[in-house]
């Protein structure tokens, strides 16, 4: 469940871009910082999942939003562009700490027979809150600004991440 509260808050990269392009990149400096994003995430997503196997999916995956929440901060109140593609960077290390982890943390508190059907259950139900969150993003942007989008995001995941820390526990694989 938490899982998904986080995915409520987890717009469509979209807005880190036109945050980048009102930053004042050009556009081929915002696609620069998109491919970058993805080559960090294709780089860190092998050694972090390996990492999660020995020290726990739930640390990394905390680890992971709290790395969120910095690069929505920072976006919040950045507009220098190295700071910019600092914080792509640092994103991709997030998603390298979400993405698998999420769907393997699913693996282990479902039972053996229906791993397949609960992640493809969150993966469903996780299209549906990120077309939500864009939506709800793109309105507070359009009524507040880029900032509050960013702010109301990061803080939003602190409080998620609070959730994850000290009220979900660590399961293991149910036989």
């Amino acid at each position: 469940m938490g899982l998904l509260v986080f995915t409520l808050f987890n717009s469509s990269d979209i807005f880190l871009l036109l945050k980048a392009k009102q930053a004042g990149l050009t556009d081929t400096a915002v696609l620069g910082v998109y491919i970058f994003y993805n080559l960090v995430y294709a780089l860190c997503a092998f050694p972090i999942g390996i990492f999660a196997d020995k020290i726990g999916l739930k640390k990394i995956f905390v680890f992971g939003l709290s790395l969120f929440a910095i690069v929505y901060f920072g976006m919040a109140f950045s507009t220098n562009i190295y700071t910019i593609a600092m914080l792509f960077f640092i994103y991709g290390v997030y998603a390298a700490a979400t993405e698998g982890i999420s769907k393997a943390w699913i693996s282990t508190i479902s039972d053996r027979k229906d791993t397949a059907t609960a992640i493809g259950t969150y993966s469903g139900f996780q299209s549906i809150c990120t077309m939500l969150a864009s939506s709800l993003a793109g309105l507070i942007w359009y009524q507040f600004g880029a900032n509050a989008t960013f702010i109301i995001t990061g803080i939003a995941t602190v409080f998620i991440s609070i959730y994850f820390s000290f009220f979900v526990e660590n399961n293991k694989n149910k036989n």
